[in-house]
């Protein structure tokens, strides 16, 4: 990852790091920690312990009796408590997006695209199958705050109570839907979406509340470091190959979905 350490504290003397971060080392943090939530879920949960096979309480019980299944379950929680670290990253991304994009209807109708040709490698790796209502991709979800920041955005710039209401009432509903669709990671994102972007011009406040919101996911807070350092800038990676980062989620889901089926 790219990055530079400065001394940023000539009062105390001291040297405290601080790295820069721009859109394309953000990108290759989340994409990291993103595959390992899902090679949690899918390889390890779904292929190797099969965990649709053991009901409430059958998993404790079937651990305490099988050391090697403790050890990975133990693995999968690792790798999905980092995973959770790509939850704020990509809302913040995906917020950073939607701020400097050219084309607004080519962003929604790029995220949509890539949610529908991401729903089966999806369902395959999460749920072992090529089709399950269970519970739709993530980038369903940010499909969804994209349209929730337009209306935000609509909303720019003007003041007073029926204003805030209408905010609050634009998230909330996008949480309903985020809900009863079963989106991915959909309560958290929305209400970070909304807070990165709300408090869009004051750094320090939106990461702390996005800290606070994030907490569901136990590990997620700490990327509030790299979404505090960012530094504004989309990286050359990023610009020039922004269609790959997109296909890499279906890839990988479909990737470790066929890995998981056919270890179980």
């Amino acid at each position: 990852m790219e990055g530079s350490y400065r001394l940023n504290d000539p009062r105390r003397g001291r040297r405290r790091p601080h790295l820069d971060m721009n859109g394309t080392t953000m990108k290759i943090y989340g994409c990291v920690t993103m595959f390992l939530y899902a090679l949690s879920r899918s390889v390890f949960q779904q292929g190797l312990i099969g965990m649709d096979r053991y009901g409430p309480g059958e998993l404790a019980a079937a651990m305490e009796a099988d050391p090697d299944l403790m050890v990975l379950s133990g693995w999968a929680s690792v790798l999905q408590l980092i995973g959770g670290l790509a939850v704020p990253v990509f809302a913040f991304l995906l917020v950073e997006g939607f701020l400097h994009t050219r084309s607004f209807k080519r962003y929604l109708l790029t995220m949509f695209l890539f949610a529908v040709v991401s729903e089966v490698p999806y369902d395959l790796a999460m749920y072992g199958k090529a089709w399950d209502m269970g519970g739709q991709n993530a980038l369903l979800t940010y499909a969804l705050c994209l349209v929730m920041l337009y209306g935000l955005g609509f909303l720019d710039g003007k003041k007073g109570f029926v204003i805030r209401l209408c905010q609050v009432l634009l998230v909330a509903a996008t949480v309903v839907w985020a809900m009863l669709l079963r989106c991915a990671f959909g309560l958290v994102t929305v209400l970070l979406a909304a807070i990165y972007y709300l408090w869009r011009e004051k750094n320090g406040t939106r990461v702390l509340l996005g800290c606070a919101v994030s907490i569901l996911y136990v590990t997620a807070p700490l990327s509030g470091y790299a979404i505090y350092n960012y530094d504004g800038q989309r990286g050359k990676l990023a610009a020039k190959y922004k269609y790959i980062f997109y296909a890499l989620y279906p890839v990988h889901l479909l990737v470790l979905g066929l890995i998981s089926k056919a270890i179980a």
